[in-house]
C-alpha cells in the first residue's frame, strides 16, 4: 500500500511516532494534518481499548515487536533518516528497549527526540500513572473551573474534559516544542531531547489566570470572579427550551449593545436601580442579584429566538451548540469548518486549523496497523527476502 504525497507546510518532514493514547496520537494527527510524513510504530496484533481511528489519520503504519533485538534494529534503521521521534511511555521504558535518547541520537544526531508523559521525566511522581484529571488537579488550573453554589459550601471544580491537559497542555505544546526543536536542528545540525509533561503544560496554561490574579482581577472564592462565572455578563444561561445561551458582553461597549438590543427586541427596560443597568455592571456585590434576574429573563424565550437578534451583533452572544449541531451553524458552514470523512455520507469532523494560503493542509485516511510495513522497510534498504524473514519470525506484521 502506498500513500499519496502529502500537502501542507510540513511536507518532507519525517516523524516516527510510537503508538500510545491521549496526547501522543493527537500530536501525531496535528503533524500529519500539517503535511508531515508521520510513521506510526504500532504493536503487532489488534487494537487497544482506547484506539481512536480519527486520531490515527494521515499516518503510514508499521507494526514492530519492540521487545525483539531485530525489532530494535528496524526502529534504529527507520530513525536514521527521520527528523523527529515521539514516544509516549513512562520514563525508562525506551531505555529498557534499547531505544532511549543515547542509542537513537547516536544513530541520528540531528533527530528531535520528543518524550510525552504526564508527570515528566523526573520528580517524585514521574514513575506513577495518571490521567488528564490528576495532572490538571496538581497543576492548580483545575481549581479555576468552578461554579459557586452560593449555599455556603466550597465550590466544586467542574471537569473540563480532556481538552485542557491532554490536548492543550500535552499534545499542542508538544507540537510547538517539536517544531521549535526542528528549527534549531536545521540551524545547528544537532538534535535534542524534549521533555513534554502534561502537568508542566497545564501549569503553563494557567499563566493567564496568574496574570489576572496578580492584576487584582481574580481571587477570593472561586466562581465569583469576572471570568469564572461570577459576572452576570459573562455567563451561560438556560432558555425556555432547555437549551443554553452564552453571553460574553465583557467590555462596556458590548454590554451596552446587549442592553440596546434587548430593549429594542425584547422590551427590557432597566431603571438606574436595576442591578443589570450599565452603571451597576461592575458592582460585584450586586452580581448574584443581577444574575438571578438575567436567569429569569433568558428563560422567557428559546435559544434560537434570542439568537435571531443577538447573535449577529457586537453583543457577544452565541448559542451553546452540541457537537451534532455545530456543523450546521451558518458561520461554520460558510467557512467549511466541518467536512465529511470517508465519503459524502461519512461523519462530519472539524478540518485542520489554522489555514495556510500557500501550503494548504489536508486530512488523509487512517491506516490499518502494519499497512505500510513492507513499503517502509523497502525505503530503508531491506530486500524482500529479509522482509519475509522478519514477517515469518513475527518481528514485523
Amino acid at each position: 500500500m502506498t500513500t499519496a504525497p502529502a500537502l501542507g507546510p510540513l511536507a518532507g518532514v519525517k516523524i516516527i511516532e510510537f503508538a500510545g493514547i491521549g496526547p501522543g496520537p493527537f500530536a501525531g494527527m496535528v503533524l500529519a494534518d500539517l503535511g508531515a510524513d508521520v510513521i506510526g510504530v504500532d504493536r503487532p496484533g489488534g487494537a487497544g481499548p482506547f484506539d481512536l481511528p480519527v486520531l490515527r489519520r494521515g499516518r503510514r503504519s508499521i507494526a514492530v515487536d519492540l521487545k525483539s533485538e531485530a525489532g530494535r534494529e528496524v526502529i534504529l534503521d527507520l530513525v536514521a533518516s527521520a527528523d523527529a521521534l515521539i514516544e509516549p511511555y513512562r520514563p525508562g521504558v525506551m531505555e529498557r528497549l534499547g531505544l532511549g535518547p543515547d542509542a537513537v541520537l547516536a544513530r541520528n544526531p540531528r533527530l528531535v527526540y520528543a518524550r510525552m508523559t504526564g508527570w515528566g521525566q523526573d520528580g517524585p511522581q514521574s514513575p506513577y500513572a495518571g490521567h488528564d484529571l490528576t495532572y490538571t488537579a496538581t497543576s492548580g488550573i483545575l481549581s479555576s473551573f468552578v461554579r459557586d453554589p452560593h449555599d455556603g459550601s466550597m465550590p466544586r471544580p467542574v471537569l473540563p474534559g480532556p481538552y485542557l491537559g491532554d490536548v492543550a497542555g500535552g499534545a499542542l505544546l508538544l507540537v510547538a516544542g517539536l517544531l521549535a526543536a526542528l528549527h534549531s536542528a536545521a540551524a545547528t545540525g544537532t538534535g535534542q531531547v524534549i521533555d513534554a509533561a502534561i502537568m508542566d503544560g497545564a501549569s503553563y496554561l494557567s499563566t493567564f489566570t496568574h496574570a489576572l490574579r496578580l492584576g487584582g482581577m481574580w481571587g477570593g472564592t472561586p466562581g465569583n470572579n469576572i471570568l469564572d462565572t461570577g459576572a452576570p455578563f459573562y455567563e451561560v444561561y438556560e432558555c425556555a427550551d432547555g437549551r443554553h445561551l452564552a453571553v460574553g458582553a465583557l467590555e462596556p461597549q458590548f454590554y451596552d449593545e446587549l442592553l440596546r438590543l434587548l430593549a429594542e427586541h425584547a422590551g427590557l427596560d432597566l431603571g438606574p436601580d436595576d442591578p443589570r443597568h450599565r452603571l451597576n455592571r461592575l458592582d460585584q456585590r450586586r452580581w448574584p442579584e443581577a444574575k438571578a434576574l438575567w436567569e429569569d429573563f433568558f428563560r422567557t424565550r428559546t435559544r434560537d429566538e434570542w439568537c435571531a437578534f443577538l447573535e449577529r451583533s457586537d453583543a457577544c452572544v452565541a448559542p451553546v451548540l452540541s457537537l451534532e449541531e455545530a456543523p450546521t451553524h451558518p458561520h461554520l458552514g460558510a467557512r467549511a469548518a466541518y467536512l465529511p470523512v470517508g465519503g459524502e455520507h461519512g461523519p462530519e469532523l472539524p478540518v485542520p486549523a489554522p489555514r495556510f494560503s500557500a501550503t494548504p493542509t489536508q486530512t488523509r485516511p487512517s491506516p490499518a496497523r502494519g499497512a505500510h510495513t513492507d513499503e517502509l522497510l523497502a525505503e530503508v534498504g531491506y530486500h524482500p527476502a529479509r522482509i519475509a524473514t522478519l514477517r515469518s519470525t513475527s518481528v514485523v506484521a
